[in-house]
């Protein structure tokens, strides 16, 4: 496999390069300012040239160039005439355009798999999920229907005229980001799996890069960048899953680890006479709050994994539930509280050691937000340090089940900002 599809550290070695006095030939140093007037443009648009050039410190001149060579890579419009209220003819405007460049994100779960496109800006081009039993299928049957998914993303966003920049997949476990390889995900039954070696064999062009990362990490990258906590600068977020990952965020940045394992809380040891788990061991996290869990107390006829069944969305299972709440089974509020109680349990510990400002509740722990909240909010009072709780608080996420695939697109975006020199757009633009 070619290594260099699979690292998604390409921007993060470039400015590693440069800040290291490293010498830079012409074609990195523009390469270098092209990120710089797109990212200023992304961020802070729509402004002027003479904007651009004093936020960025380059000359007007230079500017000029890289504004040209922005355009006619289809990454930066001119929105029309701006007016500063002063004296003179105005400005014209620029903004981020990348309506023809895709970001594609994938996640592959227990029960289903989910992809997200987006343009450059971040509008949604493509949003599908299909059930499918990852967890009772081997890793070869659920790579082809991975690669099935991918594949027919990429040809929806070939007939809108989009050209993809990259695809990253979303899985619930370790991952060597390095090669895209699965070291291990328990729920999965996934040890040691080549994901991005596999997709880049089903068809797909050589000159998209494949990156392969943490669903949660993902996840926690999409709401610290678009979710309803967005810009908080500590925060952890919980996948509310079958299984249980979680992302960290401290400081402003993802916390990886040594070797990018950081955040699988869901096997935590929470109760050493509790009940098995697939990961081996007895008693963990998210055998007390994962949604396998909630199924099992609220509606034991219908829990995961018990004879032969029709794959569902987790959707569906919850509207179930809520229907069976709504309808006053007293199971099902119970089970929503036990959970809560766990769930407040194990966020004790996270907020011990990483002193978040708000632990954002992901997947179906979001749907159930109303009633988990108070009864974890609780226990989290009782067990965890009182200094550190009175600043944490629980929220919603509003991403639902699609945070990890979102981030994923979102760490695609990253990168074609990082170097606008590695977009060709196939699709003519169009003139005038």
């Amino acid at each position: 496999m070619d290594r260099s599809r699979a690292d998604g550290r390409t921007g993060d070695s470039l400015s590693r390069g440069l800040s290291a006095g490293v010498p830079a030939d012409q074609a990195t140093v523009r390469r270098s300012n092209l990120a710089l007037v797109l990212r200023h443009v992304s961020a802070s648009g729509p402004c002027s040239r003479s904007a651009v050039a004093l936020a960025t410190g380059l000359n007007k001149t230079t500017v000029t160039s890289l504004v040209s060579e922005l355009q006619a890579r289809g990454l930066v419009m001119e929105t029309g005439p701006q007016h500063a209220g002063s004296v003179g003819r105005p400005s014209v405007a620029l903004a981020l355009d990348g309506s023809r460049v895709g970001a594609l994100g994938v996640e592959v779960n227990v029960d289903y798999i989910a992809a997200i496109a987006t343009d450059l800006a971040g509008r949604v081009l493509v949003d599908r999920r299909v059930g499918f039993d990852a967890m009772g299928s081997s890793p070869e049957r659920s790579l082809d229907e991975l690669a099935l998914v991918v594949e027919k993303t990429l040809a929806d966003l070939d007939r809108l005229g989009v050209t993809p920049a990259g695809v990253t997949v979303a899985i619930p476990g370790l991952i060597d980001t390095i090669t895209g390889t699965v070291v291990v995900a328990p729920n999965l039954g996934w040890h040691g799996v080549a994901v991005a070696e596999r997709l880049s064999q089903a068809g797909i062009r050589p000159d998209i890069p494949i990156v392969v990362d943490n669903d949660a990490n993902l996840a926690a990258l999409a709401e610290y960048t678009s979710g309803s906590e967005a810009g908080t600068s500590d925060l952890v977020y919980l996948t509310g899953e079958v299984g249980v990952g979680g992302g960290v965020i401290s400081g402003g940045r993802l916390l990886g680890g040594a070797d990018g394992f950081a955040g699988e809380v869901g096997h935590i040891l929470v109760d050493p006479a509790g009940e098995p788990c697939r990961c081996g061991r007895v008693g963990c996290w998210e055998t007390k709050v994962g949604l396998a869990a909630l199924v099992r107390m609220a509606t034991p006829d219908r829990a995961y994994g018990m004879g032969r069944q029709v794959v569902r969305d987790p959707e569906e299972r919850l509207a179930e539930i809520e229907q069976r709440r709504a309808e006053g089974d007293p199971r099902v509020d119970a089970a929503i509280v036990e959970v809560g109680r766990w769930l407040g349990l194990g966020a004790s510990v996270l907020v011990n050691l990483f002193n978040p400002r708000v632990i954002v509740l992901g997947g179906y722990f979001a749907r159930l937000a109303d009633r988990l909240i108070p009864a974890a909010r609780q226990e989290l009072v009782r067990l965890g340090m009182t200094g550190a709780v009175e600043r944490c608080r629980f929220a919603a996420s509003d991403l639902g089940f699609g945070a990890a695939a979102r981030g994923a697109a979102g760490v695609v975006v990253e990168r074609a900002l990082s170097d606008p020199t590695a977009i060709s757009i196939r699709h003519p633009l169009p003139s005038g």
